[in-house]
């Protein structure tokens, strides 16, 4: 929307989209051809992505499912949709407990992840928040223009009581898998 178009709403209540029009939406191919999420009721674009977010997503994935697959302890989701009260972000990687997800997208999460290069405000603001109040135990924003990744443990509400960056030569162990250690330079390449 425009500034002019805001300035003329100013004052004007906006409804957002219910999470359930939104999925009604997507079941009816409204957003075919186009990459969009659900951020607490808005339909947000999601940017195009290069090989770097790629082959960080590449890593990351392969590493987490050879690590969870004996036993099978949970799914790693790669770009797929999660549920929140208002909201279906589709995370770059979320570690979800096992279920036949075919009917309903997951709602809890182990480990969710953002690759972030151009959306580190989002990744670390709305996105943080979103996952805080979902109750997931562990965020990750893998910030590969810096070459760190953002450990976010600890929900609390809105937010996360705790935030650790994790540099090259760092491991990081999972909050709900405390066997499963990644080397921060296995992920950053």
């Amino acid at each position: 929307m425009s500034s002019a178009a805001e300035d003329l709403l100013a004052g004007e209540v906006i409804r957002p989209l219910r999470r359930e029009e939104y999925e009604q939406l997507v079941e009816l191919g409204a957003f075919d051809d186009e990459q969009v999420e659900l951020l607490y009721g808005r339909i947000v674009e999601m940017p195009p992505q290069g090989p770097a977010h790629d082959g960080t997503i590449e890593r990351l994935s392969e590493r987490l499912m050879r690590a969870l697959a004996l036993p099978e302890r949970a799914a790693v989701r790669v770009q797929l949709s999660f549920l929140g009260p208002s909201s279906v972000p589709i995370p770059d990687l979320a570690v979800v407990p096992r279920d036949d997800h075919r009917a309903k997208h997951p709602d809890r999460a182990h480990l969710i992840v953002e690759v972030s290069r151009t959306t580190l405000r989002k990744d670390r603001g709305v996105k943080a928040r979103l996952y805080a109040e979902c109750g997931v135990p562990e965020y990750w924003v893998m910030n590969v223009r810096d070459g760190l990744v953002e450990v976010h443990t600890e929900p609390a509400g809105d937010h996360y009581a705790r935030v650790q960056p994790y540099r090259r030569g760092d491991r990081i162990r999972l909050v709900d898998f405390p066997d499963v250690e990644i080397a921060v330079d296995d992920l950053l390449g």
